[in-house]
């Protein structure tokens, strides 16, 4: 491992889920702008019956950044594998910071990614929570 990609490996280490996964998601997104292939996301796990917990809502606040809004809803979906959504957070958040699409849009659509991945979640199980 070079210099560079050792100083990555620590600064990645020293971010927490949310910021891990952002920081995936651009480098996702470079590697595809310079036509790098780009390894897919894990597959799920395979379902099986169980209790999932309810969403704990958290409200939106009125100036929240699209990182912001990430966070909050990873607070307020814990029971859902972030490494899923990887893609489309990272789409969203690609063209929010590179576009320059508004946040209000961006974090529109970032909560529906997390209640339609809750929702595939919770399909099969005996109950919620």
């Amino acid at each position: 491992m070079n210099a560079t990609e050792q100083q990555l490996s620590r600064i990645f280490r020293q971010l927490d889920a949310t910021d891990r996964a952002t920081l995936l998601a651009f480098g996702e997104f470079l590697a595809q702008r310079a036509g790098a292939a780009v390894a897919p996301p894990p597959a799920p796990p395979a379902a099986k019956s169980a209790v999932i917990p309810a969403p704990e809502p958290i409200e939106r606040p009125d100036s929240e950044t699209v990182v912001g809004a990430l966070k909050r809803l990873s607070r307020t979906y814990p029971m859902l594998d972030k490494s899923l959504m990887l893609s489309a957070t990272s789409d969203l958040m690609a063209r929010h910071i590179l576009q320059g699409t508004e946040a209000s849009g961006a974090i529109d659509a970032l909560e529906e990614i997390f209640r339609e991945h809750y929702r595939q979640l919770c399909q099969g199980c005996d109950d919620t929570a």
